[in-house]
């Protein structure tokens, strides 16, 4: 089974699936190397318009697969870092695509998850959804998501949550920023399918410069 779809529709969006709904979609490395060679295929291609990022199944993203890191704790130092460097590289790719992306979230994303939405220029969430930055439970930190965490929710929250663990809704993602609309599972795909043929009517050349403005400032 492929872990990530990819869908290119007439308009010139693209649909990115994770699809591994078994394990929740949950990272691991061949999953990580998917993702990045689809983003860079996207950046690439000029008929792309706007991304939506979503997940099959009931779970958005689990973050790391267990059994993936139960297998990195025999890699060297250099493997870890090769592998940390690829998660980097995901995040990096997504956050900074010249094209507008779109998170539809409908079930729990956590860890990695997390950061996925994060890295996504407009996050729309089911009132099913929920968030965790997890890391700190299993013995690790979350370096590689937290600079787009941070830009996302700002460093009050990002302290309280990347150290509580704390399991939280969608309302609740909405308050502090990573999450800009909750509606009901019923309406996810509708609502994504709004803000698509809003940003279908702008510029991509425009919309493009505007990202790159923002990074800049940033």
């Amino acid at each position: 089974m492929e872990n990530v779809l990819l869908e290119i529709d007439k308009r010139g969006v693209a649909r990115l699936t994770l699809n591994r709904p078994d394990v929740h979609n949950a990272f691991d490395d061949a999953l990580i190397g998917n993702l990045i060679g689809k983003l860079v295929e996207l950046e690439g291609n000029k008929q792309v318009r706007v991304v939506v990022v979503a997940a099959s199944g009931k779970s958005f993203s689990a973050g790391g697969d267990l059994n993936w890191m139960a297998r990195t704790a025999d890699y060297s130092h250099a493997e870890n870092m090769a592998d940390a460097r690829e998660l980097a590289d995901l995040m990096r790719k997504l956050n900074f695509l010249s094209k507008p992306t779109v998170a539809l979230v409908q079930g729990a994303a956590y860890g990695g998850g997390v950061g996925i939405s994060a890295c996504c220029d407009i996050v729309i969430a089911s009132e099913r959804a929920k968030f965790c930055l997890s890391e700190v439970k299993l013995g690790l930190i979350a370096s590689v998501i937290s600079p787009y965490v941070r830009a996302a929710i700002g460093e009050s929250q990002a302290r309280r949550y990347t150290l509580s663990a704390e399991v939280f809704n969608a309302e609740e993602a909405k308050r502090i920023g990573l999450v800009h609309e909750v509606v009901s599972a019923d309406e996810l795909e509708d609502k994504g399918e709004e803000l698509v043929c809003q940003l279908l009517k702008n510029s991509p050349a425009a919309m493009a410069g505007v990202k790159d403005l923002l990074f800049y400032q940033n």
